[in-house]
């Protein structure tokens, strides 16, 4: 089925670490925090507390070797300079499924570091798909984003977000209202508008 909502091209081999960076940064910005699709995101974000990473690993043995380095790096850097990390990763896991498998081994990862408590990993991907959805549901752009990407939290900031947001376990819900609300032609309006933010950025 053609699914009108897929934010990237499926295999962007050839797409440079720039564009992808600038971009993921632009979907951040416009979709993530101009859709408050995050109330938390908007603080990291003026503060330049997110650090953007981009992998080109072709394969999951290195996309997991990368993930370890940068586990590691946040849990060692102080979190007033880099709270949250992004690892964006277009030459591998195009496939949605495939993706959500490896994220097994990501969570492994941060248990066999002793990590577990300390960091999670969350996950954004062109093609993310709600369970029992059609891929052109609406709603599964909540976690679309323009390349998949590893999303490196850590636990004591999610504590501290949530518990400064009364109504934290409302978020799902309401974000699925705004998706639906916006619509395809909405949703396709911010693409553009986070699109033409990265090449303005990547040609500037």
């Amino acid at each position: 089925m053609t699914d009108p909502l897929n934010t990237a091209d499926a295999s962007p081999d050839g797409v440079p670490a720039a564009l992808a960076i600038a971009e993921t940064r632009a979907w951040v910005r416009r979709a993530v925090i101009g859709l408050n699709l995050c109330p938390f995101a908007r603080a990291v974000d003026v503060k330049d507390q997110i650090r953007y990473v981009f992998s080109d690993a072709t394969d999951a043995e290195t996309l997991l070797a990368t993930l370890v380095v940068e586990l590691q790096r946040l849990a060692d850097t102080d979190p007033a300079v880099v709270d949250t990390t992004m690892v964006i990763h277009p030459r591998v896991f195009a496939d949605f499924e495939d993706f959500n498998d490896f994220l097994e081994l990501a969570d492994a990862a941060v248990e066999d570091l002793d990590l577990d408590g300390v960091l999670q990993v969350a996950s954004f991907h062109p093609r993310f798909q709600f369970a029992d959805t059609e891929p052109d549901d609406i709603t599964n752009a909540t976690n679309r984003s323009p390349y998949p990407t590893l999303h490196l939290l850590r636990e004591d900031s999610v504590d501290r977000a949530v518990a400064a947001f009364p109504e934290a376990e409302a978020i799902f819900e309401r974000n699925m209202e705004t998706l639906e609300k916006l619509g395809a032609q909405g949703w396709a309006a911010v693409q553009k508008s986070w699109e033409d933010d990265a090449a303005a950025e990547f040609g500037g």
